[in-house]
């Protein structure tokens, strides 16, 4: 198992440096940063831009193979990924707004994996009943709306919701209240902030992983050894969760790391709907400053991150069929 791991994780991390450097070289084909110094009133002198280009690795007469070399040579000899437009060190900039993104997308992917999970087994074993048409109608709205859109449905709930009370129990804009002290009641507002967009991602999340799990479990229903568990004597409901369920979750396995990487892309935006500075803010600001070295960092970071996924999904994998081991 552990060599069907490691062959795995090799894998997948080189198809995150090949996503990192065509990243990087359409940022460097497509941004102009050199616009951003060109705009400046006054403008600074020719040579100061160059030099300024030059520092960021993003001078336009400097071949884009030659500037992905260097910047490859920075990353794996000084782990550096350079500056961003702003002068600030690209590496900084995301060990301090990755913990504020993990924070989020860790809570939110987990309990939206698990709670469809469920959904999609009961689902299933009720197939057709009130209860899986209205989680089937619910799953299917939910899916079919953009995460933000859902960030911002919570935020009026809420907003309604604490005009009823007459006391803003909900926060949901940043991160935390600025001037609370006390480690317990800093706690307690740092959990309210994140209530709201935590949500968010578990409904997206749960309603994609329900409706996977729910086609994946009737699959098992109809499978030999559950009818063979059933003549042995052994209950339905133990049949269904001892062997149904297990053999139903080997492929979510490898869907759960597939589609980490879309709510990453969800989690960006409820990021900027709740205003909090994680690494959402960061991609945006990237792009929108034409900064190159920002938009390769970030889709490094993304890319580090699917790559854990998708390493843990292969042990999670491999764990419930022991068949690919080999």
């Amino acid at each position: 198992m552990t060599l069907y791991v490691l062959r795995r994780f090799l894998n997948y991390a080189v198809l995150s440096l090949l996503a990192t450097c065509l990243a990087y070289v359409l940022g460097s084909a497509l941004l102009r940063p050199q616009d951003r110094f060109y705009g400046m009133n006054p403008r600074p002198p020719e040579e100061s831009i160059i030099a300024s280009l030059d520092a960021l690795g993003a001078n336009p007469d400097v071949p884009i193979i030659v500037r992905l070399w260097n910047w490859l040579v920075n990353l794996f000899t000084r782990f550096s990924l350079g500056t961003t437009i702003g002068g600030q060190d690209v590496m900084s900039e995301i060990a301090v707004r990755a913990g504020t993104s993990l924070r989020l997308l860790l809570i939110g992917s987990i309990l939206g994996a698990i709670l469809g999970v469920l959904i999609g087994v009961l689902g299933a074993v009720r197939q057709y009943r009130a209860s899986d048409q209205i989680t089937t109608y619910s799953s299917y709205l939910i899916f079919a709306t953009p995460t933000f859109v859902v960030g911002v449905l919570l935020m009026i709930g809420a907003t309604s919701f604490n005009n009823v009370l007459g006391t803003q129990v909900i926060r949901f804009t940043g991160e935390y209240t600025a001037g609370i002290d006390g480690f317990w009641p800093m706690l307690a507002d740092r959990a309210v902030h994140l209530l709201l967009p935590t949500i968010a991602l578990v409904l997206v999340s749960a309603a994609s992983f329900s409706r996977y799990q729910r086609s994946m479990m009737l699959d098992v229903l109809g499978a030999d050894y559950i009818r063979t568990a059933r003549a042995k004597g052994l209950p339905r409901t133990k049949a269904l969760f001892r062997h149904g369920v297990r053999i139903a979750l080997i492929p979510m396995s490898t869907f759960f790391a597939y589609s980490f990487g879309t709510l990453i892309a969800g989690s960006a935006m409820l990021e900027i709907v709740f205003s909090w500075r994680g690494m959402g803010q960061f991609q945006l600001q990237a792009v929108t400053q034409q900064d190159i070295n920002a938009v390769a960092g970030s889709t490094l970071f993304v890319a580090i991150l699917v790559l854990i996924s998708s390493t843990l999904s292969e042990i999670l994998y491999a764990t419930l069929d022991p068949r690919v081991r080999s």
